[in-house]
């Protein structure tokens, strides 16, 4: 149902660039925007992954420099029958994560050194898990499609609404000029209504794969309380920065006051939790096998001053 819905409102955030184009431009304008999104998505396809990476500052670790985090990476990796992807590490307190690449064979895979720090060896295994399932069914390449989509209709719709849209064959204008303007205000709003949509939905799935891969969907939902308080109170100077790589984290990276939910990329982490939760009760059903992951010994217990929101809290293996 998730793929579905996904490429439903794919199709509709192209359907309506190509309608944009139309009222723009009549014909040429439909044309203009194909060539415009072709062009965009092949630029994107080659070159997202690099340009997000080197937007948050991000450096490559091996085995020598992360053990830990890389280890548990190739684990993952090798349970998913993945490629080992590239990991790399951002210098921010925030605990957060994303993962990026067209696909699985030129994948990479970010935490940041608050994650590192703030969340246990079976909460972070939990992370690496969600973001694996990201590349196994190519959300990184899809999310750049959204957001490329969305960010030419907002490009198309202004400059349309300050000409005062396109005409038609006889001479025409395809609209009036009122409806031109309101074309500016509201395609750009509900191009990214769509595309946080379908964000939302790639979460929910990769939540769910994620939980599968590792075999244990409590370690996740332990992460995410974490997560949930420490986005709220640390602030992410990266992503503030590049508010255009939100998305793609596991936590909204983002301070936006009281409209935080409502214009959010992100489902609701209460809601994301209760189906981990959900799933646990049900003893992984869908046919996972049981965990590489279950022999993690356990840590001693300690709380910071954010992360008293999770249920069980113990401090990470890297400090």
């Amino acid at each position: 149902m998730n793929y579905f819905r996904t490429a439903l409102l794919l199709a509709a955030l192209t359907g309506f660039f190509l309608v944009v184009g139309y009222l723009l431009g009549g014909q040429a304008g439909l044309v203009l925007a194909l060539v415009v999104a072709l062009g965009m998505n092949l630029f994107a396809y080659w070159n997202s992954d690099k340009m997000v990476l080197r937007m948050s500052n991000a450096q490559e670790v091996g085995p020598t420099e992360a053990p830990e985090l890389y280890g548990i990476v190739q684990g993952l990796a090798q349970t998913a029958g993945l490629p080992m992807p590239r990991v790399y590490v951002i210098d921010e307190d925030q605990p957060n994560a994303f993962a990026t690449g067209r696909d699985p064979e030129h994948a990479a895979v970010a935490a940041t050194t608050g994650l590192l720090r703030h969340l246990s060896r079976e909460e972070i295994t939990g992370v690496m898990a969600h973001e694996l399932s990201h590349v196994r069914h190519r959300d990184t390449l899809i999310m750049t499609i959204a957001a490329t989509l969305s960010g030419a209709i907002g490009m198309l719709a202004s400059f349309g609404g300050l000409m005062g849209g396109g005409r038609d064959e006889n001479g025409r204008p395809l609209m009036n000029p009122i409806a031109a303007i309101a074309m500016m205000i509201l395609a750009p709003l509900a191009a990214s209504l769509v595309q946080m949509a379908i964000s939302r939905s790639r979460e929910y799935e990769a939540d769910r794969m994620g939980a599968e891969i590792s075999g244990q969907p409590l370690w996740l939902a332990s992460a995410l309380a974490k997560l949930h308080a420490g986005t709220h109170q640390i602030p992410n100077q990266v992503a503030e920065a590049n508010p255009a790589t939100a998305h793609m984290y596991i936590a909204n990276p983002l301070s936006a006051g009281g409209l935080r939910s409502l214009f959010s990329t992100h489902p609701p982490m209460e809601e994301r939790i209760a189906r981990l939760e959900a799933m646990a009760g049900q003893g992984m059903a869908g046919g996972a096998q049981a965990s590489p992951w279950t022999t993690a010994a356990p840590r001693p217990a300690s709380r910071g001053s954010w992360a008293t929101a999770a249920s069980q809290t113990r401090r990470g293996p890297w400090g």
